[in-house]
């Protein structure tokens, strides 16, 4: 199923991700943002479990923002999890 997120306090302003029926990634895709960096995160997401990616990626900051685009696309898995 695809889902759609709209980022807060990054330079990235959407995230889309494909999961998978397994609860595994199949695609993300960001929306802005740091183009080689993000999809080297896309890369190292893809397959993964979405569990996983949440304790991994969740509170990593940027530039003392309170957030990144790796702890957004964490915030987006747990939005996703609560929705299921």
């Amino acid at each position: 199923m695809q889902y759609k997120y709209k980022t807060r306090g990054t330079c990235s302003r959407e995230i889309t991700i494909d999961i998978n029926d397994d609860n595994t990634i199949g695609d993300v895709s960001f929306l802005g943002g740091c183009n080689g960096n993000l999809k080297g995160i896309c890369a190292l997401v893809k397959g993964k479990n979405i569990d996983e990616v949440i304790s991994t990626l969740k509170g990593i900051d940027c530039n003392f923002r309170g957030t990144s685009c790796p702890d957004q696309l964490a915030r987006a898995l747990e939005q996703i999890k609560n929705e299921e």
